[in-house]
């Protein structure tokens, strides 16, 4: 079964010219994609996601991609994937990910985007490029900021709303020039109802630490979720830390109670990550802390809006917020 999105040209009712417009993807054969992934090899696996594993790929015209493998997929489950595409086919924001393409050959379904070469925030904070240092605080500033944009985006501006329901630091890719691409949005997070609760989800794996108390408990996901999740983030980008710390064989830290003590003792220069070496804007960084622990707070009625939080983060607030 394939999806296309619908172009036309021609005369429309009142006697001008439609403008034929280009699909915003590419329908990508599972033979391409075998070619440029070398058959989905283990050498060129990315990462594991939510819904699947990442690749790299190489096209016959020479471009690189990332393409998402999705796990195994059900006939019963066709309208999801036919929504999905539908969606993220129309969201376009400068620091979300967007979808170039995809394939659906039998039981496959697979995303294409374009390759992020500098790979995820995680990878820089805790990974590959962890002892290389190459997150300056002016690069760390900037992810924080396009980010919030980014997800602002899906809660305010995107049509439908969109909940995006898994905000972590390995959903947030780098490119070239450090410019935060916000990734795996889009997957069941349409907006059901008025209160902006979607499916269900599980804590567990990659998001532990990430996910707010009313989820963990009530496991739906939301946009006060989404702000808690990236609240963690901050926190993250500016400490270095990892969400959960394990302290010993059978106590964990969260990384909001190894801050906030420091942060009412005003001891902020042991709160930065340490690999900055004392290069940093004292003001922002207190500004990201503050706005980071506004965000986590357990609750959800207590937290800005991501709209506010981008306000916040470019210091277009009133001081008075923080």
């Amino acid at each position: 079964m394939q999806f296309c999105c619908c172009f036309c040209c021609g005369k429309g009712s009142n006697g001008r010219k439609k403008v034929k417009t280009e699909p915003l993807w590419t329908i990508f054969t599972l033979k391409e994609l075998h070619a440029a992934t070398n058959s989905f090899n283990y050498d060129n696996k990315l990462g594991e996601g939510r819904f699947g594993s990442v690749y790299w790929g190489q096209l016959s015209s020479g471009s690189q991609i990332a393409v998402k493998r999705l796990r195994a997929w059900s006939s019963g489950e066709e309208t999801d994937f036919t929504v999905e595409v539908e969606v993220l086919a129309r969201i376009r924001h400068k620091n979300l990910l967007s979808l170039r393409g995809y394939c659906a050959e039998g039981q496959e379904r697979i995303f294409v985007y374009d390759y992020m070469p500098n790979l995820s925030l995680v990878s820089h904070l805790h990974g590959l490029h962890s002892s290389e240092s190459l997150l300056d605080w002016t690069r760390r500033m900037n992810i924080a900021v396009t980010s919030a944009q980014a997800i602002s985006y899906l809660h305010h501006h995107a049509t439908p709303r969109i909940v995006h329901g898994d905000v972590r630091a390995s959903n947030m890719l780098l490119d070239s020039e450090f410019e935060a691409g916000v990734t795996d949005f889009g997957y069941g997070k349409l907006m059901p109802d008025e209160n902006g609760a979607t499916k269900t989800t599980k804590a567990g794996g990659n998001n532990i630490g990430y996910l707010s108390p009313e989820c963990i408990e009530s496991g739906r996901e939301s946009y006060m979720g989404d702000v808690y999740s990236f609240g963690i983030v901050l926190l993250e980008l500016v400490t270095g830390k990892r969400p959960i710390e394990k302290l010993n064989q059978t106590t964990n830290r969260g990384i909001t109670e190894w801050v906030l003590p420091l942060v009412y003792e005003k001891k902020y220069g042991e709160i930065v990550d340490q690999r900055l070496n004392g290069k940093y804007v004292e003001e922002e960084l207190k500004r990201l802390v503050l706005v980071a622990l506004m965000c986590a707070q357990s609750e959800p009625q207590k937290r800005p809006t991501m709209s506010e939080v981008v306000e916040m983060l470019m210091n277009e607030s009133k001081e008075g917020k923080l």
